[in-house]
């Protein structure tokens, strides 16, 4: 019988990512001040000091009660479609597992300090793409998981 629910594997990364995400974020925000940045790659990846209220690429800018609400709705949402749409999934309950803790992430940095540390800056082929965190990089990687699992499950049904 195909085990239902890897609520054990999904809680652990769901905690472990929180963690990784908030300890980076307050040694950023204790051991640098905003606007530094540090080597990391040349011309590639540095780790640059930047504060962020708003959405991604700094959308929404200032918009609190707005994120408040919908980071609520979402979380809500996310753990429903764990327990009614991701059962015997695994690569959907891993994703979705990613995505709360992202979201979950930012979500405390706004309650806490009004504005989300972002850290990670990297350059790609020239172009200078916005500075994120771990929580971002936990959403991204979350919605990629989810779109493969979702492929998955498609080519099943039509087999």
């Amino acid at each position: 019988m195909k085990k239902p629910y890897f609520v054990s594997i999904t809680l652990f990364i769901t905690i472990a990512v929180l963690i990784l995400d908030q300890v980076t974020k307050a040694v950023i925000a204790k051991s640098m001040a905003i606007g530094d940045s540090y080597t990391v790659i040349p011309k590639f990846l540095y780790i640059t000091s930047h504060r962020n209220n708003g959405a991604a690429w700094g959308i929404l800018s200032g918009r609190m009660s707005f994120f408040f609400i919908v980071t609520i709705v979402v979380l809500g949402l996310l753990v429903f479609f764990y327990i009614k749409e991701a059962k015997g999934n695994f690569l959907m309950q891993v994703a979705i597992s990613l995505l709360f803790a992202g979201a979950l992430g930012n979500f405390i940095d706004r309650m806490l300090h009004g504005e989300v540390v972002d850290f990670i800056d990297t350059k790609i082929f020239s172009y200078d793409f916005p500075i994120f965190n771990g929580a971002d990089s936990s959403l991204t990687i979350g919605v990629i998981l989810v779109l493969i699992a979702l492929l998955f499950d498609s080519r099943k049904s039509k087999v």
